[in-house]
């Protein structure tokens, strides 16, 4: 890399760091816990590239992108944050920041945006997001990179005219995605129309709809359950759109493509409505997001009027260990219900226990839901076992017996689908005939009628 970066960060080691790496990729850097002094050095002309914070102890970052783009409009910006909702996201995008990474960030990747900052020119600037349309209440929190995956593709997709189909299971969020999209666009100002199959019906149906939404956002909750009339009715609406069209958006927990290939779901509407397709990840998928959460939860609580309540780590544990099958709308009328029945400030473990146990899917509670993928599972069994040994390693040899833990079951079941055809086993584990009898040797697999040695 060749250039000079301005760093900007009221985190010395964070400084240091970024420091030390971009000195050794060849660039120079000047770093500051100052966003006046990063301005100054904007205005004196200084910097091909900034990298920023955006909580500073005087300022915020963000505030500060309108000002660095019109002191030096061609200046690539990388925002920085540990502010992790979708919120950040979005208004990084709308600040004209040219890149926007979620703390803690991977060194190796910042320095590959770093590098491409340096080389490429500023797009054109997006319509400015007025200030009051932000909102702290949208419980889209999450620092895992499912979220900040999808955070940037919200941000990408926001004032485009593609159609955008949200897909996820019950509970997720995916009306809080449409919302957000349409009230952070350049839409924002037109109306947002949510629309079913009475909306659809009769013949001036489609027609009014068009006119209500007047150039806004049309969503479609739960398209995958409108019927096939329905459907027909929004193919023909979307053909005749001409200019002023409204931006159209639907949301399915349903499976559209296996719909669609068991003729349940129009292909012409499918292949309408999937512009862009954004998957909101279940709570499963993201469990180092759930304590995030629930703290957003008691806090906005608190903001109602509520009580100040947070989780002890006993009960954060608990919370976090749930399978939560309704997802963020679940864990959010959980921590409602902590709010008013905990007693001391403090949520203890028997306050969640209480709570959860009228809750379905109370058996996953400390283990992993149905739905888990094995590596999910697996993961969260070795947790388990780290967390028992109270801080202290375990003993030497823990690669063996986690294979050894795997392998058994793995071959006995596999036996046993077989009818214990060792050459039959071998082929479905991919492994040779030889390898499969020392195993079986090694691991001590009991050799039943079925199980016969051939």
């Amino acid at each position: 890399m060749d250039g000079t970066v301005l760093v900007a960060d009221d985190d010395r080691t964070i400084r240091t760091v970024l420091t030390q790496a971009l000195t050794r990729a060849g660039c120079k850097v000047h770093a500051t816990s100052s966003l006046m002094t990063l301005m100054r050095w904007v205005e004196e002309g200084k910097g091909d590239l900034v990298i920023s914070d955006v909580v500073m102890p005087d300022g915020n970052g963000l505030d500060t992108l309108p000002k660095i783009t019109e002191a030096r409009p061609g200046l690539p910006v990388i925002v920085i944050s540990a502010q992790n909702t979708i919120m950040t996201a979005i208004q990084a995008a709308e600040a004209e920041a040219y890149d926007y990474l979620p703390k803690p960030f991977d060194l190796p990747d910042l320095m590959k945006r770093a590098a491409r900052a340096l080389e490429v020119k500023r797009r054109a600037p997006p319509p400015k997001m007025t200030s009051e349309t932000a909102s702290e209440d949208l419980p889209l929190v999450g620092r895992t990179p499912q979220m900040q995956a999808l955070y940037r593709l919200v941000a990408r997709v926001m004032n485009t005219d593609l159609p955008v189909m949200i897909t996820g299971e019950s509970g997720t969020g995916k009306s809080l995605i449409a919302r957000a999209i349409h009230d952070f666009s350049d839409r924002r100002s037109l109306p947002f129309v949510v629309a079913g199959a009475a909306d659809l019906a009769g013949a001036d149906g489609p027609s009014t709809l068009v006119a209500r939404a007047r150039g806004g956002s049309i969503l479609f909750d739960e398209v995958g359950d409108l019927d096939d009339d329905a459907q027909g009715r929004i193919v023909r609406m979307l053909d005749t759109f001409g200019d002023n069209a409204p931006r159209i958006m639907s949301t399915s927990q349903k499976d559209l493509m296996q719909k669609m290939e068991g003729g349940i779901f129009r292909q012409d509407l499918f292949y309408r409505l999937g512009g862009v397709t954004i998957n909101v990840p279940s709570l499963r998928e993201r469990v180092d997001d759930i304590p995030l959460l629930a703290s957003h939860f008691l806090s906005r609580a608190e903001r109602d009027g509520q009580p100040l309540k947070r989780l002890s780590d006993a009960a954060s544990d608990m919370v976090r260990a749930y399978s939560w099958p309704g997802n963020v709308r679940q864990l959010e009328n959980a921590m409602k219900r902590l709010v008013i029945t905990a007693q001391e400030d403090e949520i203890g473990r028997g306050d969640v226990e209480l709570v959860l146990g009228s809750q379905p899917a109370i058996e996953p509670l400390m283990g992993g839901g149905e739905a888990d993928k094995l590596s999910a599972s697996v993961e969260k069994h070795l947790r388990r076992y780290f967390d028992l040994h109270g801080g202290v390693l375990p003993p030497p040899g823990l690669y063996q017996r986690i294979l050894r833990e795997v392998e058994t079951p793995l071959i006995e079941i596999a036996l046993d689908a077989t009818g214990g055809n060792q050459a039959k086993c071998a082929s479905l584990l991919g492994i040779n005939r030889n390898t499969l009898r020392k195993k079986i040797t090694d691991l001590d697999i009991q050799v039943t009628r079925r199980r016969k040695l051939m």
